[in-house]
C-alpha cells in the first residue's frame, strides 16, 4: 500500500474519532466534532491529540511493516519488533468473505498489527481506557473493533455536550470542582444514568476517554477531589474520599439531567475513591468498577502491614506535594531519586530534602504514629457492611496495589455483597498492557480485546438495566501464569483450590539458598525425614536496620537469587517437583518467631526456582510485629518471647512447573517497600537510634510455622 494515500480510520473505545494518513512530512488528522459528530477537514495532528495509539511510532515504522513478509508463526521486522501469529477473524469487506491475521506484539507494550493477504490493514491499542484501532476504512469487520459489535452494548450513537464546570459544595462547605458530560442528541428531557469518576491527577487529563460513556448514552460527572487541580480545599489522601463521593451523588441525583442512577469507575488512587464511595451505602449507587484500587492506608500504602512506607508512598506523595497538580516526573522517580529518597534522615523531613518544600500530607499522616480514629476513617472494609452495589474488581498478580485488591474482595465477600465480580490477569498497575514482564513471558491472549467492552457491559447492565447476562458469568476469571490459560470460577479463592499447609523445617542452618531449610507439604512431623542433617525447631539470623535488603520494592517476578544469597533471610526450598503444582487464590503464611528487640518486621516471599537456579518473586508481604493482635491493640514484644503471626500474602493463579520447586523466605527488611524498622518500639517518624537485633523462626511440632497455598488438582 502506499502509505501516503492510504486512508485510515481511529476508533477509540469503538466510537469513531476520525481519518488518519501518514505523509513524509507529518500525521494528518480529519478529526470529528465531538458534539455535532461532523467530519472536519485534514489538518496536521496536534501534539495534544491524546490518543495511546502510539501514532508517530507508526508512521516511522511503515516502510518495515510494509517490508516484513506476513506469514509462518512469528516475523521479526526491521526494527526488531518481534510479533507472533495471533487469532483469526472472518468477516465481509465490500461484499466479499475476508479471514484476516491478528499478529500480537511481543518484548513491549502491545501494539498489535492486523493483516489480509500478507497487507497491513489495522494496527490495535488495546488498554484500560478503551481499545483504539486504526484500521484500513472498509476492514473494520475482521479487526477487534467486532467486540464493540455486540447488539446488546450501549452503542456510540451520540455527540458529546461538554456542559462545562460547576463547583459542588460538600458538607462542609469546600467547593469541588466538576465537569458534567451529556450525550448530545438525546430527546428533550431524557433522564440519563450516570456515570461518575473522583480524579486526585486533575479532571482534564483523561477527559476525551470518560467522554467516550457519553458517546454511549451516559451522562459523565468528572470531578477533581478536593486540594487537587482547580478544587478547593487541603489534599487529606483517604479522609474525605467517602462522604465527597455521597455528597457528589446526592447533588448529581438532583439534577434535572439525572434518572437517579448513579455508577462510579476508578483506577489505582481512584480505586480507594470508588471503593470509599460504595461504603457510604448511597442508596443512588448502583455500580461500581474498581480497578487495581490503592488499599486502605494500614493495609497498603501509608503503613502497609503497620510499616512506614518508602518510595511507592514517597513517590505519589512527592508528586502530590508541590502543588495543586500532580508533577509526574516526580511519581516517575525521574527528578527525585528513588534511592536518595528513601535513604535521607530525618524521615519527617525527607520532602523538604527532596522538593525544597514540606509536605501536608507527609506531615498529617506523621503526626498521627498510631492507629487512631483518623486512620480508621480512611479505612474502608471498617464500614463493609454498608456496600450494596455490584462491585466489579479487576487487577492482576504484578500489581503493586493488589494487596488493596484484596482487602476490598475481602470485605465484599465477608458481607456478601450481591453480584460481585473479580477479573485478574497476568497484569500490571497499568492493566492489559504487555505478553512479557522482566524474564517472565505469558501468552498471546495475557492482553484482551475486550477489557472496556466488559466495563461497560457492567455499567449497561447495572445502571441501564439491558439483560445482557454479565452477573450470571462466573464470579471470578484470571490466568494461570506458567500454563498460560485464563480459567474461571464459582469464586476468589477457586471454589476448586485444596487448602494445603507447606511446613518450614531446617537443620538449624536455612540462611541463605545455600543453606539447609526445606519447604514440605504435609504434617509438620513429615518435614523431619526432609533434614539431611537431623532435625532443629528454629533458625536464626541477625538483622540489622543500617544494612536492609534493596530488593526492587515492586511487584514484579524479580529474580531474588542474587539476594538470596543473604545470611540474613532464611530460605526454604521444596524438593524438586515430579509433578506441576498450580497454585490460585489468597495466600497466608503462619509464623511462629521470636526477637530479641521488643519490635520488629517481617517481610515473607513466596517464589518459583527453575532447574538454573533463579528465584522468581511470585507472592510477598511486609507487616510489623507490634500490631500483631490488630492495628488498634499495638503491643511490644517480650524480648526472645516466641509470637505467632497470621501473615496475609498477595495473590497469585501459578504453575510451577515439573522440574522447579517452591521457595518461601523470611527477613525482616525490604528498603523499597518501608523504611527498616529501628527494633526500638519508638516513633519511626522521630528517626530513633536503630539497634541490631536477632531474629529466631521456629519450625517444631509446637511452634510449626508454615505457609497456606491454595492448590488446583
Amino acid at each position: 500500500m502506499n502509505t501516503g494515500t492510504t486512508v485510515y480510520k481511529l476508533y477509540a473505545a469503538g466510537v469513531y474519532e476520525g481519518m488518519i494518513r501518514f505523509t513524509d512530512g507529518a500525521i494528518m488528522h480529519a478529526k470529528v466534532d465531538s458534539r455535532r459528530r461532523t467530519q472536519m477537514q485534514e489538518n496536521v495532528l496536534a501534539e495534544t491529540a491524546g490518543y495511546i495509539l502510539p501514532l508517530h511510532k507508526i508512521k516511522g515504522n511503515q516502510s518495515d511493516y510494509a517490508a516484513a513478509e506476513w506469514q509462518g508463526d512469528s516475523v521479526t521486522l526491521g526494527n526488531g519488533d518481534l510479533y507472533q501469529k495471533h487469532i483469526q477473524y472472518t468477516g465481509e469487506v465490500a461484499g466479499k468473505k475476508v479471514v484476516s491475521q491478528v499478529w500480537a506484539l511481543r518484548k513491549d507494550t502491545a501494539l498489535d498489527i492486523v493483516t489480509v493477504d500478507g497487507c497491513v490493514v489495522a494496527f490495535v491499542a488495546p488498554n484500560r481506557y478503551g481499545m483504539e484501532v486504526l484500521v484500513v476504512d472498509g476492514y473494520e469487520a475482521v479487526t477487534p473493533l467486532v467486540e464493540y459489535a455486540d447488539t446488546s452494548l450501549s452503542a456510540p450513537r451520540y455527540g458529546v455536550n461538554d456542559l462545562g464546570t460547576d463547583l459542588v459544595p460538600m458538607r462542609d462547605g469546600i467547593r469541588l470542582a466538576t465537569d458534567v458530560y451529556l450525550p448530545e442528541g438525546v430527546a428533550p428531557g431524557t433522564k440519563l444514568p450516570t456515570i461518575l469518576i473522583r480524579t486526585c491527577y486533575d479532571r482534564n487529563l483523561r477527559k476525551t476517554f470518560f467522554m467516550r460513556w457519553a458517546n454511549k448514552g451516559y451522562a459523565v460527572v468528572n470531578q477533581d477531589v478536593r486540594g487537587r487541580a482547580d478544587s478547593e480545599g487541603e489534599l487529606v489522601p483517604f479522609f474525605y474520599e467517602r462522604d465527597d463521593s455521597a455528597d457528589t451523588i446526592d447533588w448529581i441525583v438532583a439534577q434535572g439531567w439525572s434518572d437517579g442512577n448513579v455508577g462510579m469507575w476508578g483506577a489505582s488512587y481512584l480505586g480507594y475513591v470508588v471503593t470509599a464511595a460504595s461504603t457510604s451505602g448511597h442508596p443512588n449507587l448502583k455500580a461500581v468498577v474498581n480497578e487495581v484500587n490503592v488499599g486502605s492506608p494500614f493495609v497498603d500504602t501509608v503503613r502497609k502491614g503497620g510499616t512506614v512506607c518508602s518510595w511507592p508512598l514517597l513517590c505519589w506523595t512527592l508528586a502530590q506535594s508541590v502543588g495543586t497538580r500532580t508533577d509526574f516526573d516526580i511519581f516517575g522517580g525521574r527528578t527525585v531519586s528513588p534511592e536518595k529518597a528513601v535513604d535521607a534522615r530525618p524521615i519527617r523531613e525527607i520532602p523538604q530534602q527532596m522538593i525544597g518544600r514540606a509536605s501536608g500530607p507527609w506531615d498529617m499522616w506523621s503526626e498521627h504514629p498510631e492507629y487512631d480514629d483518623f486512620w480508621r476513617n480512611c479505612t474502608f472494609s471498617e464500614r463493609g457492611a454498608y456496600v450494596k452495589a455490584p462491585m466489579f474488581v479487576i487487577s492482576g498478580w504484578y500489581d503493586g496495589d493488589s494487596a488493596g485488591v484484596s482487602e476490598t474482595w475481602r470485605m465484599l465477600t465477608k458481607h456478601d455483597v450481591p453480584h460481585r465480580k473479580i477479573w485478574l490477569g497476568p497484569w500490571e498497575h497499568g492493566p492489559n498492557r504487555a505478553r512479557d514482564l522482566l524474564d517472565t513471558s505469558f501468552g498471546n491472549d495475557a492482553v484482551v480485546y475486550n477489557y472496556d467492552v466488559n466495563v461497560l457491559r457492567w455499567f449497561d447492565r447495572f445502571l441501564k438495566g439491558i439483560a445482557n447476562g454479565i452477573e450470571q458469568e462466573p464470579r471470578a476469571r484470571y490466568y494461570v501464569v506458567g500454563t498460560n490459560e485464563w480459567r474461571v470460577s464459582e469464586d476468589w479463592t477457586p471454589s476448586e483450590a485444596t487448602a494445603t499447609q507447606w511446613f518450614l523445617g531446617s537443620g538449624g542452618r536455612a540462611n541463605s539458598s545455600l543453606g539447609d531449610g526445606v519447604l514440605t507439604l504435609g504434617s509438620e512431623a513429615e518435614v523431619r525425614d526432609d533434614v539431611p542433617h537431623g532435625r532443629s525447631e528454629s533458625d536464626s539470623y541477625v538483622y540489622n536496620p543500617e544494612e536492609p535488603v534493596a530488593d526492587s520494592g515492586e511487584r514484579e517476578p524479580e529474580n531474588m537469587r542474587r539476594h538470596e544469597l543473604r545470611s540474613d533471610i532464611l530460605v526454604y526450598t521444596s524438593e524438586v517437583l515430579a509433578e506441576a503444582v498450580t497454585v490460585a487464590g489468597e495466600l497466608s503464611c503462619e509464623l511462629y518467631a521470636s526477637s530479641s528487640g521488643v519490635d520488629t518486621d517481617w517481610v515473607v516471599t513466596l517464589s518459583d526456582v527453575d532447574p538454573k537456579g533463579n528465584s522468581i518473586k511470585l507472592s510477598n508481604y511486609i507487616v510489623r510485629a507490634k500490631y500483631r493482635g490488630g492495628l488498634d491493640a499495638p503491643e511490644l514484644l517480650t524480648p526472645d518471647g516466641i509470637e505467632k503471626y497470621d501473615i496475609f500474602m498477595q495473590n497469585i493463579a501459578h504453575t510451577f512447573a515439573v522440574g522447579h520447586r517452591l521457595r518461601f523466605t523470611v527477613t525482616s527488611s525490604s528498603k523499597m517497600i518501608a523504611f527498616p524498622n529501628t527494633n526500638t518500639g519508638l516513633d519511626p517518624y522521630t528517626d530513633p537510634r536503630p539497634i541490631v537485633v536477632t531474629q529466631r523462626i521456629y519450625h517444631s511440632e509446637a511452634y510449626p510455622s508454615h505457609v497456606k497455598l491454595p492448590i488446583l488438582a
